[in-house]
């Protein structure tokens, strides 16, 4: 509520959720027109797609990406791609505002020297979803994950290094961010469907950056 009463005057503040994983609070407000103009940018280079899961379902959140690599999923598996599969070009070039924020939001979470070289771009309507699962795609599981939402809140799922541990639900607002590493690099995470909501950023979606060192 404070969020969209009073972005300006809000100041970020941390949340530990477990030993490698914290929620900064607001931390992305002062950055998120930026972030969402450079966003609008970059999905018309490589527009959103429902992708295909192996077992052959249709996710229900559309997908782009952005940076060197791009993950990306069909009936062959999970992986990352260097280039768009749909169009057969190179992912667009990950924007410096991206990438600053996701390496300060690293750093002010105790993992320096973060450097992304790929950005999923996500977008949630009403309904849609993200099951728990783990990030283990990426060459070096050292490097943390550096998710960011923008526009309708959400409810974000953290279990724990198996997928019977019951998740905690953390409601995220617009600008948070949440950095997990270290002992929780590989826990169990998903977002609760999107509850039904306009923005005024965004209108009636959510859209999360989810920064990664692929490679």
């Amino acid at each position: 509520m404070h969020s969209d009463l009073f972005p300006e005057t809000l100041a970020p503040w941390r949340e530990d959720i477990v030993p490698g994983a914290v929620v900064l609070r607001a931390f992305a407000l002062a950055d998120a027109a930026s972030l969402l103009d450079a966003v609008a940018r970059l999905v018309v280079a490589a527009p959103f797609r429902h992708l295909q899961t192996p077992g052959g379902q249709t996710m229900s959140v559309a997908m782009s990406n952005c940076g060197t690599r791009g993950w990306v999923s069909d009936r062959r598996g999970y992986r990352y791609a260097e280039t768009d599969p749909a169009s057969g070009l190179p992912w667009p070039p990950m924007p410096a505002a991206l990438a600053g924020l996701a390496r300060r939001a690293a750093a002010a979470a105790g993992f320096e020297d973060f450097a992304p070289d790929a950005c999923l771009i996500n977008h949630y309507v009403p309904g849609s979803r993200m099951g728990l699962h783990q990030d283990r795609d990426e060459a070096d599981l050292t490097q943390p994950i550096v998710s960011v939402s923008l526009g309708l809140p959400a409810i974000f799922l953290f279990g724990g290094a198996t997928r019977s541990d019951r998740p905690v639900r953390l409601p995220l607002e617009h600008g948070d961010v949440v950095v997990w590493g270290g002992p929780a690099r590989l826990f169990f995470h998903g977002i609760a469907p999107l509850k039904d909501g306009h923005h005024a950023a965004t209108g009636a979606c959510r859209l999360n950056l989810t920064f990664r060192r692929a490679l």
